[in-house]
């Protein structure tokens, strides 16, 4: 077995900042592919260089980060923004590998322990990236903190004094058998022993998130649980295991095994069933979970058909009336929530009056009672989201500009037109491009009134026009003149559960984007409220309550690309509740 020699590099993450890698090119007569390695917690890259030659994989180039605040990447000592950022950072991670080194996602196995198993995890879920596997190493899903009250303790430290730090307790010797490790461990310069409380907490609840909704992870995967773990509990990584979404599935239970799983004194018992399951999604992999039939079957379809059925429970039924009252008692002074039981919580007006984020009311209280609308986390998902739109949008716009190519946009349930207006004039301020025609249609004709006001409102006349459309037309959607360079689907397709109209749009818009064009569409593969949604809140179609189903993004992504277009790029946002993606209409001739 020969030594590998890694060479070290930086990339540019999304918000800028420089982190810091290693790279092991493959040795063998060609590259197959490559092997992503996620360090645990308070480590970095160097403490899984061992790996690259244990693995004995000639054929696969290597790559291993110091996540952000780690190791010789910059930023205070154990610190993230969040764990919606450093999940972003390994979006990134993935894009520069596919753009500089030449490897298609496609092509990438990713091996995470602990905190880089949550990060990995959590990637899969919110991203779908098409990677041929997945390893998750005693995942730190649910850390042992041993103080009672631990969690709410550090929560409520937070919110009074902001940003501080906890130090790890964790000793060496509790962490591998392998004497070797512990005398590098307590020696190495670069470990970082304290950890940013906002991160210790936004890891605990993303990862509490993503074992729920571990049906929506359908890549292959392996888990690797160390039997003798003083760190993290075993319960949420069975769960997230029996969970999972994937046709092809392992649990290797390894007994006496300490935290540092991929590092043990009898690491060569854990190796052994990795290196396989990675060469057998390699050279035989497995088929593609495919979810075009989700609205038919599955964990999504069975969660949305026990939300349309109501609570057999007489508490929870007495418990729902009783929250259903006090809704329409606070509509009595709360603007914005007697806007949602008169038009729809899903409206178009409701949407435009939580973009707006002003609380309205009476009697004063009744200002206090939509703040807290307002702040739900439901509508600061939503602002967020606008925000991404806006980025998406901008970037569809650039591309085309950059190509020489006409920008003719056209949003196809556009609501009040607001969000894509704004996104148009961020554009022309920052660089001065205007579109040559935007269209913005609607179904509901206040929303089409509102919207041809807003845009006598802006001056824009000469280039825009809102009409009324149905967004399921596919015969319609299909004939647009002048045909569209710049196709915009948000916050519709989540309202709507069956796959066959969302497939009936995308169809009528692939006839109508040329290749080459590009569509911006929204997902919402979470949401921490569906149940009081279902329960309380009625819909703009008149029914009592608002019954969604979710759609994992994985799901969303393949009725896209069912549609000829390629996704691009992402953004969703902390709580991972919305996400936005830009995709380009390919050529499928």
């Amino acid at each position: 077995m020969s030594v590998r020699v890694a060479q070290q590099a930086h990339f540019a993450t999304h918000d800028g900042e420089q982190l810091f890698y290693r790279h092991w090119p493959a040795t063998g007569a060609r590259c197959r592919g490559a092997v992503v390695l996620l360090h645990r917690g308070h480590e970095h890259s160097a403490r899984v260089a061992h790996l690259v030659d244990e693995l004995d994989l000639p054929d696969f180039a290597f790559f291993a980060w110091d996540a952000r605040g780690h190791g010789l990447s910059p930023g205070p000592r154990g610190y993230s923004p969040s764990a919606a950022a450093s999940v972003r950072d390994l979006q990134t991670f993935a894009e520069h590998i596919r753009d500089v080194h030449g490897i298609p996602i496609e092509d990438l196995a990713i091996v995470g322990q602990s905190v880089g198993a949550v990060l990995a995890a959590t990637w899969v879920h919110d991203y779908a990236p098409p990677v041929r596997c997945l390893v998750v190493a005693s995942p730190a899903f649910h850390i042992k903190l041993y103080v009672p009250f631990a969690r709410p303790g550090l929560r409520a430290l937070y919110k009074l004094r902001g940003l501080f730090y906890v130090n790890s307790y964790v000793k060496p010797k509790f962490l591998t058998h392998d004497p070797v490790r512990i005398d590098s461990y307590a020696a190495d310069p670069l470990i970082t022993r304290p950890i940013a409380v906002n991160m210790l907490l936004d890891l605990h609840d993303t990862a509490k998130r993503i074992v729920a909704d571990a049906a929506a992870i359908t890549v292959p995967t392996q888990l690797l649980v160390s039997g003798a773990d003083w760190v993290v509990h075993r319960g949420p990584q069975d769960r997230f295991y029996e969970h999972l979404g994937a046709a092809r599935k392992e649990r290797i239970e390894l007994p006496g095994f300490y935290h540092d799983t991929l590092g043990e004194r009898d690491r060569a018992q854990a190796l052994a069933p990795l290196r396989a399951f990675v060469l057998r999604e390699f050279d035989a992999p497995s088929p593609r979970v495919s979810l075009a039939d989700a609205d038919r079957r599955g964990a999504f379809h069975d969660e949305y058909a026990a939300l349309g059925r109501p609570p057999t429970n007489p508490f929870a039924r007495a418990y729902w009336a009783v929250t259903r009252a006090g809704l329409r008692a606070s509509g009595a002074l709360s603007d914005g929530i007697a806007l949602g039981l008169r038009l729809g919580f899903d409206s178009g007006s409701t949407l435009d009056y939580v973009y707006r984020d002003s609380a309205q009311g009476r009697f004063g209280v009744g200002r206090l009672i939509d703040r807290t609308y307002l702040d739900s986390p439901g509508w600061v998902g939503i602002r967020q989201r606008k925000v991404h739109l806006e980025q998406l949008i901008g970037a569809a716009i650039a591309r085309l500009r950059h190509a020489g190519a006409a920008v003719r946009i056209v949003d196809v349930a556009a609501g009040h037109g607001r969000y894509v207006l704004d996104a148009i004039a961020s554009v022309a301020r920052q660089d001065g491009i205007e579109p040559d025609d935007i269209v913005l249609r609607d179904y509901s004709p206040p929303n089409v009134d509102a919207g041809r006001k807003l845009i006598r409102q802006r001056n824009l006349e000469s280039i825009a026009r809102f009409v009324q459309g149905d967004a399921f037309d596919e015969v319609s959607l299909a004939g647009l003149e002048p045909r569209p360079t710049l196709a915009i689907v948000s916050g519709l397709y989540e309202l709507f559960g069956d796959n066959a109209l969302i497939e009936r749009s995308l169809s009528g818009l692939s006839r109508a984007v040329p290749p080459g064009g590009y569509l911006v569409y929204t997902g919402q593969p979470w949401h921490p409220q569906l149940e009081f949604i279902a329960r309380a809140l009625n819909n703009h179609r008149g029914d009592a309550t608002w019954v969604m189903r979710r759609r994992s993004q994985a799901e969303m992504d393949e009725l896209v690309a069912r549609a000829g277009f390629r996704k691009l790029e992402q953004r969703i946002d902390e709580m991972g509740i919305f996400t936005v993606s830009l995709a380009q209409r390919v050529d499928t001739r």
